[in-house]
């Protein structure tokens, strides 16, 4: 039988900006397919905004960095638009304040939707003009890039990528708030596994390179790409579970002064902490996106602030990482786990994976963001995009520190090794976990 000659596979296409960007649209409208209009409007707390002030600012983003200055002929929605959707960027002008968002009843969820949608058209628009814009991932964040449109653009769709997150947080503690604890979706019962003993991985000392090498996207707080010494360090094989955590309560760790930073304490004491956030008091149930549930042992502990973490670490005899030794242990490190995709909603972490290699990393993306000992600072020669984009990120770049690999909320296409999450040391209301390290930092 003659045999015709071999097709090689084709590669996959690259999706175009264009195909991002209404990709990205999409996910976040479907993120909200299971809430009521109730559910749109209110405000849980001051760090969290309600899940219509996410659509409608997401919207306001391509609006006043890509379609104003870029779009000749462009009509915009609705003037007031600007003030109410304005997040923190004081150059732009003024705007209405964080904690009243929930306060913001009209327009409605209706008229937002109206308002994406008119977005949306505009954007086709866009694109239709500038079809040479992409592929996706060919600009990288410097501060050049600002007066690039399609890098705009780019820059856009990573930032809707991180309310997608935000969106799915705040929506949990929102509900969580609710005595009746309604479940955002349904979430499958939990494969219960005996985790392995934590082990720990060799790391040895040297000059290493961290922060964004390639030509790929990335924010600016990413660059530039630069050396440091990191000594010799171990680091665990996998996250810490719900059972080492609540061996940690039952230990009387929250009792204990000594195992705390000062601000740490005072936090505990100032708000009552005694176990993760979404704990019941019997330390046997938790609320998820899914509703309350038993506590699965041997899934990752999260909802931790940075000072619970530190805490738990000085507790088992260890440390958090620094942010340089995790990217070392990242290098190379396939991105793939628990983050979020078209068929994983509603996010919560999993156990980890028993058969992986002994000592290989896992759960190193995706399941819970994980702490640093790193405060949230510019690398050296660190420039901010030009303009208001500038705001984006190094005006935050105090008091706060930094988290890395992702969690179960973040798109799969939106994270990397280079990646720098930063949060004040008190923020529990995020997907935020331990990795353990040992030897010197």
């Amino acid at each position: 039988m003659p045999v015709g000659p071999a097709i090689a596979p084709r590669a996959a296409a690259i999706p175009s900006l264009a195909e991002r960007f209404r990709a990205t649209r999409a996910l976040t409208l479907r993120l909200t397919g299971p809430l009521a209009p109730e559910d749109f409007v209110v405000q849980s707390m001051p760090d969290a905004s309600p899940a219509k002030w996410h659509l409608a600012h997401t919207s306001w983003f391509f609006e006043q960095f890509v379609l104003l200055p870029h779009l000749p002929g462009y009509r915009v929605f609705d003037e007031r638009f600007g003030y109410l959707f304005n997040s923190y960027y004081e150059s732009v002008g003024p705007r209405h304040g964080r904690p009243q968002r929930g306060l913001i009843t009209r327009p409605t969820i209706d008229e937002v939707r109206a308002y994406r949608a008119h977005i949306d058209e505009w954007m086709d628009r866009w694109f239709a003009r500038n079809p040479g814009a992409g592929p996706s991932g060919g600009h990288e964040a410097r501060p050049a890039a600002a007066s690039q449109p399609d890098a705009v653009v780019e820059l856009g769709i990573n930032h809707e990528q991180q309310h997608q997150e935000l969106l799915l947080t705040d929506l949990k503690h929102l509900f969580s708030c609710n005595p009746l604890w309604p479940a955002y979706g349904r979430l499958p019962q939990p494969t219960l596994r005996t985790p392995t003993s934590l082990a720990f991985r060799r790391f040895g000392d040297g000059v290493y390179e961290i922060g964004h090498g390639s030509a790929a996207f990335c924010f600016d707080n990413e660059t530039p790409r630069h050396r440091v010494y990191v000594h010799a360090f171990d680091l665990a094989d996998r996250l810490v579970t719900n059972a080492e955590y609540r061996d940690f309560i039952r230990a009387d760790g929250y009792g204990k002064p000594e195992l705390w930073l000062s601000d740490g304490w005072a936090s505990i004491q100032a708000n009552g902490w005694s176990r993760p956030i979404y704990w019941a008091q019997s330390l046997e149930s938790e609320f998820t996106l899914g509703g309350e549930r038993g506590l699965a042992p041997d899934e990752p502990v999260s909802h931790l602030s940075f000072y619970e973490a530190d805490a738990f670490a000085r507790w088992a005899g260890a440390r958090l990482p620094t942010e340089a030794e995790w990217e070392v242990a990242a290098r190379g490190q396939r991105v793939h786990g628990n983050l979020l995709g078209e068929d994983s909603l509603p996010a919560h972490p999993r156990a980890a994976d028993t058969d992986s290699a002994p000592k290989a990393l896992k759960q190193l993306f995706g399941d819970v963001w994980e702490w640093t000992s790193s405060a949230y600072s510019p690398y050296p020669g660190f420039e901010p995009l030009v303009g208001a984009l500038g705001e984006y990120n190094g005006k935050f770049m105090a008091n706060q520190f930094v988290l890395r690999g992702g969690s179960c909320a973040t798109p799969a296409s939106h994270i990397r090794a280079s990646y720098r999450n930063f949060f004040y040391p008190q923020a529990r209301w995020q997907f935020s976990g331990i990795r353990l390290a040992i030897g010197a930092s």
